[in-house]
């Protein structure tokens, strides 16, 4: 009976997390509301920026993107891995990706959106090299996003490895 009892609260103790999703909830309203910021800055200078400028503001675009985008998966690959599943047929517009995404699923795309996130920090960094080039930081972001994507790798490689030792034993 004390064994079922403890069972039972470290079940429903998954809901506990609950809240963190929609706290990242909430960080995705302040992403969309610094995106469409940044989005009206890009506008109003748009006439008079440079090529590197427009391109610069596109990044700080995509960026943000790729964040909002990384706070979905998060929020929803989270939930129906730990809180509770989802009914997809209750949401038949949703996308198939929602409900299907494993815990290794979901590592692989979050370090795929942070090596991507990251790349656009370096592209940033390489656009404003004229106006103010610091070796050193330029340094730092590459040596960085490098790690990023060894990571990525070493990630993907011991699922992989994972993978076939699942299969062997079957």
């Amino acid at each position: 009976m004390v064994e079922r009892f403890i069972e039972r609260v470290i079940s429903q103790s998954r809901w506990l997390m609950a809240p963190f999703y929609l706290g990242l909830l909430a960080s995705l309203f302040i992403l969309m509301l610094t995106f469409l910021r940044e989005l009206w800055h890009f506008f109003a200078n748009v006439m008079g920026a440079t090529e590197a400028d427009v391109i610069l503001g596109v990044l700080a675009l995509i960026d943000l993107s790729l964040a909002a985008n990384l706070v979905l998966i998060v929020v929803f690959s989270g939930y129906e891995n730990f809180v509770s599943k989802i009914d997809p047929g209750a949401h038949p517009d949703w996308p198939e990706w929602m409900t299907k995404i494993d815990f290794s699923g979901l590592k692989q795309k979050l370090m795929a959106s942070i090596v991507a996130i990251s790349a656009i920090q370096v592209l940033k960094a390489f656009m404003n090299i004229d106006k103010s080039f610091n070796e050193r930081t330029m340094m730092w972001l590459v040596i960085v996003h490098l790690l990023f994507v060894v990571s990525g790798l070493l990630l993907a490689w011991t699922d992989s490895i994972g993978e076939r030792g699942k299969h062997a034993t079957e």
